[in-house]
Protein backbone atom coordinates (compact mmCIF):
# COMPACT_ATOMS: atom_id res chain seq x y z
CA UNK A 1 0.00 0.00 0.00
CA UNK A 2 1.37 3.45 -0.92
CA UNK A 3 2.06 6.10 1.74
CA UNK A 4 -0.74 8.29 0.34
CA UNK A 5 -3.17 5.40 0.62
CA UNK A 6 -2.09 4.79 4.22
CA UNK A 7 -2.63 8.48 5.01
CA UNK A 8 -6.13 8.28 3.55
CA UNK A 9 -6.98 5.38 5.86
CA UNK A 10 -6.07 7.35 9.01
CA UNK A 11 -7.69 10.66 7.98
CA UNK A 12 -11.46 10.29 7.95
CA UNK A 13 -13.33 13.12 6.25
CA UNK A 14 -15.51 13.69 9.30
CA UNK A 15 -14.69 12.62 12.84
CA UNK A 16 -15.18 13.42 16.50
CA UNK A 17 -12.10 15.09 17.96
CA UNK A 18 -13.55 15.69 21.44
CA UNK A 19 -16.46 14.02 23.22
CA UNK A 20 -17.91 15.49 26.43
CA UNK A 21 -20.66 14.02 28.61
CA UNK A 22 -22.24 15.33 31.77
CA UNK A 23 -24.69 13.23 33.83
CA UNK A 24 -25.49 11.01 30.83
CA UNK A 25 -26.51 7.42 31.69
CA UNK A 26 -23.59 5.91 33.69
CA UNK A 27 -21.23 8.87 33.16
CA UNK A 28 -21.09 11.66 35.76
CA UNK A 29 -18.49 13.40 33.60
CA UNK A 30 -16.40 12.50 30.56
CA UNK A 31 -14.03 14.62 28.49
CA UNK A 32 -12.38 12.50 25.82
CA UNK A 33 -9.94 13.67 23.14
CA UNK A 34 -9.66 11.50 20.04
CA UNK A 35 -7.04 11.06 17.35
CA UNK A 36 -7.87 11.39 13.68
CA UNK A 37 -8.29 7.70 12.95
CA UNK A 38 -11.10 6.06 11.00
CA UNK A 39 -11.86 3.41 13.63
CA UNK A 40 -12.64 3.74 17.33
CA UNK A 41 -12.89 0.51 19.35
CA UNK A 42 -14.66 0.64 22.74
CA UNK A 43 -13.68 -2.47 24.70
CA UNK A 44 -15.14 -3.49 28.04
CA UNK A 45 -17.28 -5.90 29.99
CA UNK A 46 -21.02 -6.09 29.50
CA UNK A 47 -22.62 -3.26 31.47
CA UNK A 48 -19.48 -1.12 31.42
CA UNK A 49 -21.18 1.69 29.50
CA UNK A 50 -20.01 1.12 25.92
CA UNK A 51 -23.46 1.33 24.35
CA UNK A 52 -24.19 4.45 26.40
CA UNK A 53 -21.43 6.21 24.47
CA UNK A 54 -22.92 5.18 21.12
CA UNK A 55 -26.35 6.31 22.30
CA UNK A 56 -24.95 9.73 23.23
CA UNK A 57 -23.49 10.11 19.73
CA UNK A 58 -26.78 9.00 18.16
CA UNK A 59 -28.51 12.03 19.69
CA UNK A 60 -26.91 14.12 16.95
CA UNK A 61 -29.30 12.50 14.46
CA UNK A 62 -32.98 13.48 14.39
CA UNK A 63 -35.11 11.26 16.57
CA UNK A 64 -34.72 9.55 19.93
CA UNK A 65 -31.38 7.85 19.46
CA UNK A 66 -30.41 4.27 18.82
CA UNK A 67 -32.28 2.90 21.85
CA UNK A 68 -35.41 4.97 21.08
CA UNK A 69 -35.57 5.77 24.80
CA UNK A 70 -37.44 8.59 26.45
CA UNK A 71 -35.16 11.60 26.83
CA UNK A 72 -35.57 11.81 30.60
CA UNK A 73 -34.40 8.18 30.92
CA UNK A 74 -30.96 9.16 29.63
CA UNK A 75 -30.19 11.32 32.69
CA UNK A 76 -27.85 9.67 35.18
CA UNK A 77 -29.53 8.09 38.19
CA UNK A 78 -28.61 10.19 41.22
CA UNK A 79 -27.67 13.17 39.06
CA UNK A 80 -29.34 16.51 38.48
CA UNK A 81 -32.14 15.03 36.41
CA UNK A 82 -30.73 16.53 33.23
CA UNK A 83 -27.76 15.77 30.99
CA UNK A 84 -25.50 17.33 28.37
CA UNK A 85 -23.67 15.81 25.40
CA UNK A 86 -21.18 17.74 23.29
CA UNK A 87 -18.91 16.85 20.39
CA UNK A 88 -16.25 18.76 18.53
CA UNK A 89 -16.03 17.60 14.92
CA UNK A 90 -13.27 17.71 12.39
CA UNK A 91 -14.80 18.29 8.97
CA UNK A 92 -13.71 19.31 5.48
CA UNK A 93 -15.15 22.75 6.30
CA UNK A 94 -13.26 23.18 9.56
CA UNK A 95 -14.07 22.43 13.21
CA UNK A 96 -17.62 22.60 14.51
CA UNK A 97 -19.12 22.10 17.96
CA UNK A 98 -22.52 20.48 18.49
CA UNK A 99 -24.40 20.09 21.74
CA UNK A 100 -27.56 18.33 22.91
CA UNK A 101 -29.07 18.13 26.37
CA UNK A 102 -32.04 17.95 28.64
CA UNK A 103 -33.13 19.97 31.67
CA UNK A 104 -35.77 18.61 34.08
CA UNK A 105 -37.72 21.85 33.77
CA UNK A 106 -38.21 21.25 30.04
CA UNK A 107 -40.60 18.35 30.59
CA UNK A 108 -39.92 14.62 30.06
CA UNK A 109 -39.28 14.98 26.32
CA UNK A 110 -37.74 18.46 26.29
CA UNK A 111 -34.36 18.83 24.59
CA UNK A 112 -31.92 21.64 23.95
CA UNK A 113 -29.64 21.90 20.91
CA UNK A 114 -26.59 24.04 20.14
CA UNK A 115 -24.42 24.59 17.08
CA UNK A 116 -21.10 26.31 17.78
CA UNK A 117 -22.53 27.27 21.22
CA UNK A 118 -25.51 29.11 19.68
CA UNK A 119 -29.04 27.78 20.40
CA UNK A 120 -30.58 25.70 17.60
CA UNK A 121 -34.24 24.93 17.10
CA UNK A 122 -33.93 21.18 16.60
CA UNK A 123 -31.59 18.30 15.85
CA UNK A 124 -32.51 18.83 12.19
CA UNK A 125 -29.78 21.50 12.03
CA UNK A 126 -27.10 18.97 13.01
CA UNK A 127 -27.54 17.31 9.61
CA UNK A 128 -25.67 20.20 7.99
CA UNK A 129 -22.55 18.95 9.77
CA UNK A 130 -22.95 15.28 10.62
CA UNK A 131 -24.90 12.23 9.45
CA UNK A 132 -25.17 8.96 11.35
CA UNK A 133 -25.82 5.28 10.63
CA UNK A 134 -25.96 2.54 13.24
CA UNK A 135 -26.39 -1.15 13.82
CA UNK A 136 -27.21 -2.72 17.19
CA UNK A 137 -27.85 -6.29 18.42
CA UNK A 138 -31.54 -5.40 18.80
CA UNK A 139 -31.69 -5.22 14.99
CA UNK A 140 -30.33 -8.75 14.42
CA UNK A 141 -33.82 -10.19 14.04
CA UNK A 142 -34.92 -7.51 11.59
CA UNK A 143 -35.59 -9.76 8.61
CA UNK A 144 -37.63 -12.29 10.57
CA UNK A 145 -39.32 -9.68 12.74
CA UNK A 146 -42.35 -7.46 12.27
CA UNK A 147 -43.03 -5.19 9.27
CA UNK A 148 -43.15 -2.30 11.75
CA UNK A 149 -39.52 -2.90 12.72
CA UNK A 150 -38.52 -2.91 9.05
CA UNK A 151 -40.47 0.30 8.37
CA UNK A 152 -38.62 2.02 11.21
CA UNK A 153 -35.36 0.70 9.76
CA UNK A 154 -36.25 2.16 6.36
CA UNK A 155 -37.29 5.49 7.86
CA UNK A 156 -33.97 5.69 9.71
CA UNK A 157 -32.12 5.08 6.43
CA UNK A 158 -34.19 7.77 4.70
CA UNK A 159 -33.62 10.18 7.57
CA UNK A 160 -29.85 9.87 7.17
CA UNK A 161 -30.09 11.29 3.64
CA UNK A 162 -33.23 13.44 4.00
CA UNK A 163 -33.37 15.25 7.34
CA UNK A 164 -36.98 16.37 6.72
CA UNK A 165 -38.30 12.82 6.54
CA UNK A 166 -38.85 12.52 10.28
CA UNK A 167 -41.15 15.53 10.29
CA UNK A 168 -43.18 14.02 7.42
CA UNK A 169 -43.56 10.69 9.21
CA UNK A 170 -44.59 12.40 12.47
CA UNK A 171 -47.14 14.57 10.62
CA UNK A 172 -48.58 11.48 8.90
CA UNK A 173 -48.95 9.69 12.24
CA UNK A 174 -50.86 12.67 13.64
CA UNK A 175 -53.11 12.87 10.58
CA UNK A 176 -53.86 9.14 10.76
CA UNK A 177 -54.78 9.41 14.43
CA UNK A 178 -57.09 12.29 13.56
CA UNK A 179 -58.79 10.29 10.79
CA UNK A 180 -59.21 7.29 13.07
CA UNK A 181 -60.91 9.47 15.71
CA UNK A 182 -63.23 11.01 13.12
CA UNK A 183 -64.17 7.55 11.83
CA UNK A 184 -64.88 6.41 15.36
CA UNK A 185 -67.27 9.33 15.81
CA UNK A 186 -69.91 8.33 13.24
CA UNK A 187 -71.59 11.75 13.62
CA UNK A 188 -68.44 13.74 12.79
CA UNK A 189 -68.56 16.51 10.21
CA UNK A 190 -67.96 15.09 6.73
CA UNK A 191 -66.07 18.21 5.71
CA UNK A 192 -63.53 17.63 8.45
CA UNK A 193 -63.11 14.02 7.39
CA UNK A 194 -62.66 15.05 3.74
CA UNK A 195 -60.00 17.60 4.74
CA UNK A 196 -58.23 15.09 6.94
CA UNK A 197 -58.16 12.50 4.18
CA UNK A 198 -56.66 15.02 1.78
CA UNK A 199 -53.92 15.65 4.34
CA UNK A 200 -53.40 11.92 4.91
CA UNK A 201 -53.16 11.33 1.15
CA UNK A 202 -50.65 14.13 0.64
CA UNK A 203 -48.44 13.02 3.52
CA UNK A 204 -48.74 9.32 2.65
CA UNK A 205 -47.54 9.90 -0.89
CA UNK A 206 -44.68 12.11 0.33
CA UNK A 207 -43.51 9.46 2.81
CA UNK A 208 -43.85 6.65 0.25
CA UNK A 209 -41.95 8.62 -2.41
CA UNK A 210 -39.12 9.40 0.03
CA UNK A 211 -38.82 5.73 0.97
CA UNK A 212 -38.99 4.68 -2.68
CA UNK A 213 -36.21 7.06 -3.73
CA UNK A 214 -33.84 5.99 -0.96
CA UNK A 215 -34.48 2.27 -1.33
CA UNK A 216 -34.17 2.37 -5.12
CA UNK A 217 -30.93 4.35 -4.91
CA UNK A 218 -29.57 1.94 -2.32
CA UNK A 219 -30.58 -1.08 -4.40
CA UNK A 220 -28.85 0.42 -7.45
CA UNK A 221 -25.68 1.15 -5.46
CA UNK A 222 -25.63 -2.40 -4.11
CA UNK A 223 -26.06 -3.77 -7.64
CA UNK A 224 -23.25 -1.57 -9.04
CA UNK A 225 -20.74 -2.38 -6.29
CA UNK A 226 -21.63 -5.97 -5.45
CA UNK A 227 -18.81 -8.42 -4.90
CA UNK A 228 -19.77 -12.05 -5.30
CA UNK A 229 -16.76 -13.07 -3.18
CA UNK A 230 -17.52 -10.77 -0.25
CA UNK A 231 -18.23 -12.37 3.15
CA UNK A 232 -21.11 -9.90 3.39
CA UNK A 233 -23.54 -10.98 0.65
CA UNK A 234 -25.27 -8.38 -1.44
CA UNK A 235 -28.99 -7.86 -1.00
CA UNK A 236 -31.88 -7.13 -3.32
CA UNK A 237 -34.27 -4.69 -1.65
CA UNK A 238 -37.62 -3.07 -2.43
CA UNK A 239 -40.64 -1.56 -0.70
CA UNK A 240 -43.82 -3.63 -0.91
CA UNK A 241 -47.36 -2.39 -0.35
CA UNK A 242 -50.43 -0.90 -1.98
CA UNK A 243 -49.21 2.68 -1.79
CA UNK A 244 -45.71 1.68 -2.91
CA UNK A 245 -47.18 0.25 -6.11
CA UNK A 246 -49.24 3.42 -6.50
CA UNK A 247 -46.29 5.83 -6.27
CA UNK A 248 -44.38 3.66 -8.72
CA UNK A 249 -47.19 3.90 -11.28
CA UNK A 250 -48.29 7.54 -11.00
CA UNK A 251 -46.82 11.03 -10.51
CA UNK A 252 -47.29 12.53 -7.06
CA UNK A 253 -50.43 14.62 -7.69
CA UNK A 254 -52.22 11.77 -9.40
CA UNK A 255 -51.10 9.37 -6.68
CA UNK A 256 -52.48 11.71 -4.00
CA UNK A 257 -55.88 11.90 -5.69
CA UNK A 258 -56.07 8.15 -6.26
CA UNK A 259 -55.13 7.44 -2.67
CA UNK A 260 -57.64 10.02 -1.39
CA UNK A 261 -60.34 8.12 -3.27
CA UNK A 262 -59.10 4.89 -1.68
CA UNK A 263 -59.44 6.43 1.76
CA UNK A 264 -62.96 7.63 0.94
CA UNK A 265 -63.95 4.19 -0.25
CA UNK A 266 -62.58 2.34 2.79
CA UNK A 267 -64.17 4.42 5.55
CA UNK A 268 -66.57 1.68 6.66
CA UNK A 269 -63.84 -0.97 6.66
CA UNK A 270 -61.37 1.23 8.55
CA UNK A 271 -64.00 2.34 11.06
CA UNK A 272 -64.71 -1.31 11.83
CA UNK A 273 -61.00 -2.05 12.17
CA UNK A 274 -60.41 1.01 14.35
CA UNK A 275 -57.50 2.11 12.19
CA UNK A 276 -56.51 3.05 8.66
CA UNK A 277 -55.48 -0.14 6.90
CA UNK A 278 -54.02 1.35 3.70
CA UNK A 279 -50.98 3.58 3.43
CA UNK A 280 -47.25 3.75 4.28
CA UNK A 281 -48.02 2.39 7.75
CA UNK A 282 -48.88 -0.92 6.06
CA UNK A 283 -45.81 -1.14 3.79
CA UNK A 284 -42.91 -3.54 4.25
CA UNK A 285 -39.26 -3.74 3.25
CA UNK A 286 -38.56 -6.88 1.22
CA UNK A 287 -34.96 -8.09 1.41
CA UNK A 288 -33.58 -10.95 -0.65
CA UNK A 289 -30.23 -12.71 -0.21
CA UNK A 290 -28.84 -11.82 -3.63
CA UNK A 291 -26.50 -14.75 -4.33
CA UNK A 292 -28.97 -17.35 -2.99
CA UNK A 293 -32.14 -15.65 -4.32
CA UNK A 294 -34.16 -16.36 -1.19
CA UNK A 295 -35.96 -14.08 1.25
CA UNK A 296 -33.65 -12.86 3.99
CA UNK A 297 -36.04 -14.11 6.66
CA UNK A 298 -35.51 -17.68 5.37
CA UNK A 299 -31.73 -17.48 5.75
CA UNK A 300 -29.71 -18.72 8.72
CA UNK A 301 -29.03 -16.42 11.64
CA UNK A 302 -25.44 -15.96 10.50
CA UNK A 303 -26.49 -15.17 6.95
CA UNK A 304 -29.02 -12.63 8.18
CA UNK A 305 -26.36 -10.90 10.29
CA UNK A 306 -23.96 -10.77 7.33
CA UNK A 307 -26.72 -9.41 5.09
CA UNK A 308 -27.57 -6.73 7.65
CA UNK A 309 -23.94 -5.66 7.95
CA UNK A 310 -23.61 -5.49 4.16
CA UNK A 311 -26.77 -3.42 3.95
CA UNK A 312 -25.49 -1.04 6.64
CA UNK A 313 -22.16 -0.58 4.87
CA UNK A 314 -23.91 0.12 1.57
CA UNK A 315 -26.20 2.61 3.29
CA UNK A 316 -23.19 4.46 4.73
CA UNK A 317 -21.80 4.78 1.20
CA UNK A 318 -25.17 6.02 -0.05
CA UNK A 319 -25.33 8.66 2.69
CA UNK A 320 -21.97 10.00 1.61
CA UNK A 321 -23.02 9.98 -2.06
CA UNK A 322 -26.36 11.73 -1.51
CA UNK A 323 -25.48 14.19 1.28
CA UNK A 324 -21.82 14.85 0.59
CA UNK A 325 -21.07 13.98 4.23
CA UNK A 326 -19.33 10.73 5.18
CA UNK A 327 -21.39 9.51 8.15
CA UNK A 328 -20.36 8.51 11.62
CA UNK A 329 -21.12 4.79 11.80
CA UNK A 330 -22.02 3.26 15.17
CA UNK A 331 -21.69 -0.53 15.43
CA UNK A 332 -22.64 -2.10 18.76
CA UNK A 333 -21.12 -5.55 19.52
CA UNK A 334 -20.28 -5.84 15.84
CA UNK A 335 -17.42 -8.37 15.98
CA UNK A 336 -18.79 -10.78 18.57
CA UNK A 337 -20.19 -13.43 16.24
CA UNK A 338 -17.81 -13.21 13.26
CA UNK A 339 -14.89 -15.50 12.60
CA UNK A 340 -11.41 -13.91 12.23
CA UNK A 341 -11.55 -13.88 8.42
CA UNK A 342 -14.89 -12.09 8.33
CA UNK A 343 -13.78 -9.64 11.04
CA UNK A 344 -10.69 -8.75 9.00
CA UNK A 345 -12.80 -8.16 5.92
CA UNK A 346 -15.19 -6.00 7.93
CA UNK A 347 -12.43 -3.85 9.40
CA UNK A 348 -10.85 -3.34 5.98
CA UNK A 349 -14.19 -2.24 4.53
CA UNK A 350 -14.90 0.10 7.43
CA UNK A 351 -11.61 1.90 6.89
CA UNK A 352 -12.68 2.89 3.37
CA UNK A 353 -16.06 4.46 4.25
CA UNK A 354 -14.63 7.96 4.68
CA UNK A 355 -16.17 8.73 8.06
CA UNK A 356 -15.37 7.69 11.61
CA UNK A 357 -16.60 4.27 12.78
CA UNK A 358 -17.29 3.55 16.45
CA UNK A 359 -17.40 -0.13 17.47
CA UNK A 360 -18.01 -1.87 20.78
CA UNK A 361 -17.01 -5.31 22.02
CA UNK A 362 -16.29 -7.24 25.19
CA UNK A 363 -13.38 -9.33 23.86
CA UNK A 364 -10.09 -7.43 23.33
CA UNK A 365 -8.87 -10.19 21.02
CA UNK A 366 -11.65 -9.37 18.55
CA UNK A 367 -9.91 -6.03 17.91
CA UNK A 368 -6.29 -7.14 18.34
CA UNK A 369 -5.42 -6.78 14.67
CA UNK A 370 -6.43 -3.09 14.81
CA UNK A 371 -3.52 -2.14 17.10
CA UNK A 372 -1.99 0.97 15.57
CA UNK A 373 -4.88 1.33 13.10
CA UNK A 374 -7.66 2.25 15.51
CA UNK A 375 -8.27 4.32 18.61
CA UNK A 376 -8.42 1.62 21.30
CA UNK A 377 -10.38 2.63 24.40
CA UNK A 378 -10.93 0.49 27.49
CA UNK A 379 -14.32 1.22 29.05
CA UNK A 380 -15.23 0.61 32.69
CA UNK A 381 -18.22 2.02 34.58
CA UNK A 382 -18.10 5.80 34.35
CA UNK A 383 -14.62 6.09 32.84
CA UNK A 384 -12.43 5.37 29.82
CA UNK A 385 -8.72 4.49 29.68
CA UNK A 386 -6.82 4.80 26.42
CA UNK A 387 -4.90 1.78 25.22
CA UNK A 388 -1.97 3.40 23.43
CA UNK A 389 -0.47 6.90 23.15
CA UNK A 390 -2.49 10.02 23.90
CA UNK A 391 -3.51 11.90 20.70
Amino acid sequence: MSESAKDALVSPEASVSRFILSDFRSYPRLDLALASKPLVALIGDNGAGKTNLLEALSLFAPGRGLRRADIAEMARAGGSGGFAVSVELRSPHGPVQLGAGHDPGDGPQGRKFRVNKAPAGSARLFSDYVRLCWLTPAMDGLFAGSPGDRRRFVDRMVLAVDADHGARVAALERALRNRNKLLEDRASDGAWLNATEREVAELSVAVAFARKETIERLDALIHETRDEGSPFPWAKIAMEGEIDRLVSDAPSLEAEERFRRTLFGTRVRDAAAGRTLSGPQASDLVVQHGPKRVRAGQCSTGEQKALLVGLTLAHASLVKSMSGIAPLVLLDEIAAHFDPQRRSALFAKLETLGGQVWMTGADPQAFAELAGRAEMLIVSPGRIVRSGPTP
